[in-house]
């Protein structure tokens, strides 16, 4: 895998205003960030953490925090 990537738009973000993330591997880490703030940091996860992040996504698991 390449030690660096390009940073990718999550399919989700409408660029109309809504939530838009971008995330991007760099030296071994996962980076997110948001596209309409750029300059104001980042979050940088491992790929074991990223992985159970989007392991427990797909599965639901953080679907109470959209409810009001």
């Amino acid at each position: 895998m390449p030690d660096s990537t390009e940073w990718i738009m999550s399919s989700r973000s409408t660029g109309n205003g809504g939530s838009c993330v971008e995330a991007r591997r760099h030296d071994g880490w996962i980076e997110v960030r948001n596209s309409k703030n750029r300059a104001g940091g980042l979050v940088a996860f491992t790929t074991e953490e990223w992985d159970s992040f989007l392991f427990g996504a797909k599965r639901g698991e953080f679907d109470q925090l959209l409810q009001d």
